[in-house]
């Protein structure tokens, strides 16, 4: 880690799933009670550890394979079926999404201070489901999610889009997130990063791709920041 320069963030980037949303682990836990009757297949390390890394391991296959719609120009016709998909599972009802704690508390908070803008890879209904069932989209001057930029994390297009929204250069936003492709994608775009460990990511994963700092928790990011 080369450590945060605080008086340069002028703007704050969060990623949704695993850093403001717990739907990370929800999807860890749903995988683990699959995997039991397959214990004995994952050693010492336990089935929650192995699949949590067979997650980090598959997340930069799978962004890359969500860019090929966009590649292929059919992303708009996608979108709009996996859009109405959702609503027929009933995305978005009361009690579908859990925010990660201290969260909710914390974002008006920082947002007094500094611009906040949402930047995730998931569908924008998704996005909107999840800040809208925790009154938390006021909070943000600018939400990207996957079609709002021609190519998704890692590569550094959202993040680029997002400071664009705010009006500020990207070199001075902080990019926070719990994965790979969000340290990289503010890496990549000239921000500073900060991991958080309340998602998929573990500590030794995001210092080796070079995040400035980490935290136990996103509800900590105020507080990073002096305020």
């Amino acid at each position: 880690m080369t450590g945060l320069d605080r008086a340069r963030v002028q703007a704050v980037l969060f990623d949704v799933d695993g850093t403001l949303a717990e739907t990370d682990e929800e999807y860890l836990r749903r995988l683990v009670r699959l995997a039991r009757p397959l214990r004995f297949l994952f050693g010492r390390a336990g089935e929650a550890r192995v699949l949590r890394r067979w997650m980090m391991a598959s997340e930069g296959m799978a962004s890359f394979l969500l860019t090929v719609p966009d590649r292929l120009g059919v992303d708009e016709p996608l979108a709009a079926l996996t859009d109405r998909l959702a609503g027929w599972r009933g995305l978005g009802r009361p009690g579908t999404f859990h925010a990660v704690q201290g969260v909710p508390e914390m974002l008006p908070r920082l947002a007094r201070r500094l611009p906040l803008a949402v930047v995730s890879s998931r569908d924008r209904r998704g996005t909107l489901a999840f800040l809208d069932q925790w009154n938390l989209e006021p909070h943000f001057a600018a939400i990207i999610t996957a079609l709002s930029a021609p190519r998704i994390k890692p590569h550094p297009a959202p993040v680029y889009a997002a400071a664009k929204a705010l009006g500020v250069a990207p070199e001075r936003c902080l990019m926070v997130g719990d994965t790979r492709a969000d340290i990289l994608a503010g890496r990549r775009a000239g921000a500073q990063t900060a991991g958080v460990l309340c998602g998929f990511g573990e500590r030794e994963e995001l210092e080796a791709c070079g995040a400035d700092v980490i935290l136990e928790s996103t509800a900590e990011v105020a507080s990073l920041l002096g305020g």
